[in-house]
């Protein structure tokens, strides 16, 4: 829930990227031994769809890097609606509303809001960006045991990579509704990088999607920016990818606003984004015209699991980042190409 402001849009992504750090393992029940489940596919499955599905609230803490924050968050379906209320409780005051797929992130302390039609990219408690079948062929699942996440019985598994391009996810599952209580993304020797967490929750709450609907409607006084995101190709711009790298297909392409929805925008410039995803994880490719100004130099960072790379490409500065090895996010740059 940091403050975002005078950042460029590629580095939007960071807060929902950076999730955790160093939690303990699993606490698993010691005849429980690791095996692959028979209705693996199926938990995947039903973990995913509680977090759309069912009704909830409670407390997350998500941990990344050494930091730690918290959010407040409330989720209510009505038929073929879906309502959210998220308050970070961290930092600068930030409340993000969702009916559907509009998306209104409000900062009350500086009075603007940003209003977005988004399609979501599966952020904690959800899980797969693509089909189950597509994840099988990248991870192994191991079912791990048992534990207890925020009072609650859950089910622990392992997806284990198959290959080196990704991370292994450490999951636990409400062992009763599906509903995912709890993240860890593993580097070597089962390090963990990131973390996100209930630390206290309800499931089968009431639904109260009035409390949502009157919140996004409290706009008095704030100065409300509306980002236009507009579909694009990427051989259409331009570039091209000419080898794709394994078990990652392009699941979407816009063009954006330069600046961040809580900077004036600037004139007639857009950033394209291109995002990848492995049925798991994502990676997202920024570029946007090369300004001496403002890239000075190429930058490597890391988050926890996010890692980030910025360089110039010919006329053009590119931006790679994602959750997955820093070698991963080479191999996109080193196939990205200007047409």
């Amino acid at each position: 829930m940091r403050c975002r402001r005078l950042i460029p849009v590629a580095i939007v992504a960071l807060s929902a990227a950076a999730l955790g750090t160093a939690w303990a393992g699993p606490v698993s029940a010691p005849a429980a031994a690791a095996s692959a489940p028979k209705d693996g596919p199926a938990w995947l499955a039903r973990i995913h769809a509680a977090a759309s599905q069912r009704n909830y609230q409670g407390t997350m803490v998500f941990t990344a890097g050494g930091a730690v924050t918290s959010s407040r968050i409330a989720h209510y379906c009505e038929g073929t609606n879906t309502y959210e209320r998220i308050e970070g409780l961290d930092g600068e005051r930030r409340q993000v509303l969702r009916h559907n797929d509009i998306v209104q992130t409000m900062w009350p302390g500086s009075r603007l809001a940003a209003v977005e039609q988004r399609d979501p990219l599966a952020p904690f408690p959800a899980l797969l960006k693509t089909s189950e079948e597509q994840l099988f062929d990248r991870y192994e699942l191991v079912a791990e045991g048992v534990d207890r996440v925020a009072g609650h019985d859950s089910l622990v598994f392992l997806l284990k990579p198959r290959d080196s391009d990704r991370f292994a996810q450490r999951l636990w599952a409400d062992r009763g509704t599906g509903l995912l209580l709890r993240t860890d993304v593993l580097g070597a020797e089962d390090r963990v990088l990131e973390s996100a967490a209930f630390t206290d929750l309800t499931i089968g709450v009431r639904p109260q999607p009035e409390s949502v609907l009157k919140a996004m409607k409290k706009l008095d006084g704030y100065r409300v920016l509306r980002p236009v995101l507009t579909p694009a190709k990427l051989e259409a711009e331009g570039w091209s990818l000419k080898s794709p790298v394994k078990g990652f297909r392009q699941i979407r392409c816009v063009k954006r606003p330069l600046e961040t929805p809580v900077l004036d925008q600037s004139a007639g410039a857009d950033v394209l984004q291109v995002v990848y995803s492995d049925g798991l994880t994502h990676v997202s490719v920024f570029i946007e015209p090369f300004s001496q100004e403002r890239h000075r130099q190429a930058v490597e960072t890391s988050i926890g699991a996010t890692h980030t790379l910025m360089q110039r490409h010919g006329d053009w500065w590119v931006t790679t980042m994602g959750d997955v090895p820093l070698s991963t996010l080479r191999k996109f740059n080193k196939a990205l190409e200007r047409r």
